[in-house]
């Protein structure tokens, strides 16, 4: 089970298929969980704040046939962080977990929810 340390609040812990061993590459945990690439966000997403979880989702999405962003932790997010997520969708299968109500609200608002695949828990979004 990867090491979650650090993730308290979250809806849930990893699923139990992951690696032995969480990634953390630039401050972003990253695992495999039952054949999906695991990014975890965590914090507020803004221009000043995307690249870390941007170069995650880039080098994730080059890799592995199928992303799912765990968003439980995002306090904030904007544009920035719906471009981002538009990008990755395009680029490989994305499923987004776990979305709080400000990123919940805004997805909707933007119609970026009729786009993008997103499930109440990571375990389903690995599922599908």
């Amino acid at each position: 089970m990867p090491d979650m340390s650090g993730t308290a609040g979250r809806s849930e812990q990893a699923p139990d298929q992951t690696t032995a061993s969480a990634v953390a590459d630039g401050g972003v945990i990253q695992y495999e969980a039952s054949g999906a690439w695991v990014v975890i966000a965590h914090g507020a997403y803004d221009m000043h704040s995307i690249t870390p979880l941007a170069s995650a989702l880039d080098i994730a999405a080059g890799k592995h046939p199928k992303v799912v962003l765990d968003t439980s932790g995002v306090t904030f997010a904007d544009s920035t962080l719906l471009n981002l997520l538009i990008r990755t969708h395009r680029a490989v299968t994305l499923r987004v977990a776990a979305p709080g109500p400000q990123l919940q609200r805004l997805l909707e608002i933007t119609g970026v929810d009729t786009l993008l695949q997103t499930r109440a828990t990571v375990a389903e979004a690995v599922a599908s």
